[in-house]
């Protein structure tokens, strides 16, 4: 009789703890999630971040705010994240920055590939070459020939280390094989001021960041990096139309967790964050901003990782030859 009893109980323990573990997933979350992207208001992350975040509120049933945690390139935004209770109401949505952090800063204080869950990919923002309205070069092909005439004077603005531009720039510069000033900003909205104002001359940046002001006339725009001319700009050529066959670069953007996040918040996340993406209003809204929501392939785990992966290796050896580090 005691050792049925002994069974019994364990057996009842056990189907508690399932309950339990079911209830645990079925009311996450019950509370507020943080989205911390790791730039400044108002920049193109941002705007992804915000648009998602809404409509990912509205299919958790709790408010997803963004908070803002610029500096270091995106690193203090990403270190925020690594150190937070790995609870599911702290996350991350980061671009690029994430890859290529890993080899830019020598020292980080989180372990890129292994600090985090990987919740799925968002977008991929195609970038664009453009410079202030008054620069007398017409087409890619003149700038490249005026940029490198007057190589010791040209200035390319970027919005700091580490940001979507600050690499763009530098592939840029990789391409035509010709070294530029490059002037850092403290985010991007500076730089697009005084590329605006015409105290610099060349900008690469997302098209979150620069449709308005292409559409708008404020700025020239010589090329886009995407494989096909973008709806939105669709006067405007590729870069491989320019003559730049291998210039191809987007802004991909992430949303993260901690590592040690319940593997119930962590697939919870995903679809709502798969919910979000097949949102009308995203899509539109990305849509005037010369991107799309990735497909719900690409809004996974292990689509995330595998593009971290892969692009960690592809970014080192650009950067290296670049060598522009931050401590």
């Amino acid at each position: 009789m005691k050792i049925l009893n002994a069974i019994l109980g364990a057996t009842a323990l056990a189907a508690a703890s399932l309950v339990s573990v079911a209830a645990i997933a079925q009311t996450y979350p019950e509370r507020t999630i943080t989205m911390i992207v790791p730039f400044a208001a108002g920049g193109p992350t941002d705007t992804v971040a915000r648009l998602v975040a809404e409509s990912m509120s509205n299919d958790l049933g709790q408010q997803v705010i963004v908070e803002n945690v610029g500096g270091a390139g995106g690193t203090l935004g990403a270190a925020r994240v690594a150190s937070a209770d790995a609870d599911g109401y702290t996350i991350l949505l980061h671009h690029i920055g994430m890859a290529t952090s890993a080899t830019l800063y020598r020292k980080l204080p989180y372990d890129t590939l292994n600090a985090f869950e990987y919740v799925g990919l968002v977008t991929d923002v195609p970038m664009t070459i453009v410079t202030r309205k008054d620069l007398e070069p017409t087409d890619l092909k003149g700038l490249i020939e005026y940029a490198k005439a007057n190589k010791d004077t040209v200035t390319v603005a970027n919005a700091g280390i580490g940001a979507a531009s600050h690499l763009c720039g530098m592939l840029f510069m990789s391409a035509i094989e010709t070294p530029l000033v490059t002037v850092p900003y403290k985010g991007t909205g500076p730089a697009m001021t005084d590329l605006l104002g015409g105290q610099v001359d060349i900008m690469c940046d997302q098209t979150t960041n620069t449709t308005k002001q292409i559409q708008g006339g404020t700025i020239k725009a010589y090329a886009v990096t995407s494989p096909e001319r973008l709806d939105v700009l669709k006067d405007v050529p590729t870069a491989a139309e320019g003559g730049l066959a291998d210039f191809q670069v987007g802004i991909w953007h992430g949303v993260y967790a901690p590592k040690g996040t319940p593997a119930d918040a962590m697939a919870r996340l995903t679809k709502s964050l798969q919910v979000a993406l097949k949102d009308e209003n995203v899509a539109a809204r990305f849509a005037e901003l010369g991107t799309e929501p990735s497909p719900e392939n690409d809004a996974t785990s292990d689509a995330l990782k595998a593009k971290l992966e892969s692009e960690i290796a592809r970014w080192k050896p650009v950067i290296e030859a670049a060598g522009q580090y931050a401590d």
